[in-house]
């Protein structure tokens, strides 16, 4: 066993109430006051549109990216982002829409359980819209959860019964639509417990969902059950099954490659390595705060206080925002 990994596991064995001193999350915002603090207007806010292959695109607005794959089957997309934005979402797969317009959506696959992804849902579910998830998706979809961003902090609320996923999977699920060989796989927990990538074969692209960010730090949603680990073993698993011509659609921020990922990973696993040294030596999290074990990606992705805080609860609780 890999020695830094074995001392972790003793001291957390040795100090009992180690794995449960946790800061308190902050006081939950209503979603109208985060969205503030998150500097997004859904009234000011237009969805752009980039075309991938002759029927796959990618929607960008307030939240997650959304893939679009359109063809003489009709309509599938992955993610929803907010009811609010349904409208012009729409709008916007009309415009693409090889057969349909995009008042119908046949199929939508949530990456995960996020408001941020999957709120959408909330007005494709009742239409008709054939949701699909990983199974761990549609059981958080089901109750009130906390989500604990470190600077702000965010209760989301249980989806009403046609909001949640119909279609369900464990650990992999075959599409066969529009022309297109769709793989969705999942490789345990990662940024949630339920999160799904989802491989277009035919167009060779990949979206990931929030297991990969490319508009900074990855958010790790400790609090109900993501690790670092996960996101890097996640990660690790999809760059083997794509190549180097592969689309990445990241869960935030513009496309990019096979090479983004691989650089991606390497990141969060030096990072972690920085961050298990600093544990096994009995370092706290302001310790490792203070240790700047993110210096070196500091300018390119921003603040990485929040990534700081949730990866090192990752490693080091089994019992996180409870």
């Amino acid at each position: 066993m890999n020695r830094i990994l074995l001392t972790i596991i003793l001291l957390t064995a040795s100090f009992p109430g180690f794995s449960h001193d946790v800061p308190a999350p902050p006081k939950p915002l209503a979603l109208d006051d985060l969205m503030s603090a998150f500097g997004w207007d859904m009234s000011k806010t237009e969805i752009t549109t980039e075309k991938v292959s002759d029927n796959l695109y990618v929607l960008f607005g307030l939240g997650g990216n959304i893939a679009v794959s359109v063809g003489d089957d009709g309509v599938l997309v992955v993610d929803d982002q907010f009811p609010q934005l349904m409208p012009k979402i729409k709008a916007a797969i009309g415009k693409v829409a090889a057969k349909k317009d995009g008042n119908d959506v046949d199929f939508v696959i949530n990456t995960h359980w996020h408001f941020d992804h999957a709120e959408g849902n909330l007005t494709l579910g009742p239409e008709g819209t054939w949701v699909v998830a990983q199974t761990n998706s549609r059981e958080m979809m089901k109750n009130d959860h906390l989500i604990n961003l470190v600077s702000a902090s965010y209760e989301q609320k249980a989806y009403p019964e046609d909001a949640w996923p119909a279609i369900t999977y464990d650990d992999t699920m075959h599409f066969h639509f529009n022309g297109e060989d769709i793989d969705l796989l999942h490789f345990g927990p990662a940024h949630t417990t339920g999160d799904t990538a989802i491989i277009f074969q035919s167009s060779n692209a990949v979206h990931l969902g929030d297991v990969f960010n490319n508009a900074g730090y990855p958010f790790i949603d400790a609090g109900n059950g993501g690790t670092l680990d996960g996101v890097i073993k996640f990660c690790s698993e999809t760059l083997k099954l794509i190549n180097e011509d592969t689309t990445v659609i990241p869960g935030h921020g513009p496309i990019t490659d096979y090479q983004a990922l691989s650089d991606y990973i390497a990141m969060l696993t030096t990072i972690r390595e920085r961050m298990m040294t600093l544990i096994a030596a009995g370092a706290t999290l302001e310790d490792v705060v203070a240790a700047n074990v993110t210096q070196d990606w500091d300018k390119k992705n921003g603040d990485s206080s929040g990534f700081v805080n949730r990866s090192y609860m990752s490693l080091t609780h089994k019992i996180v925002d409870r």
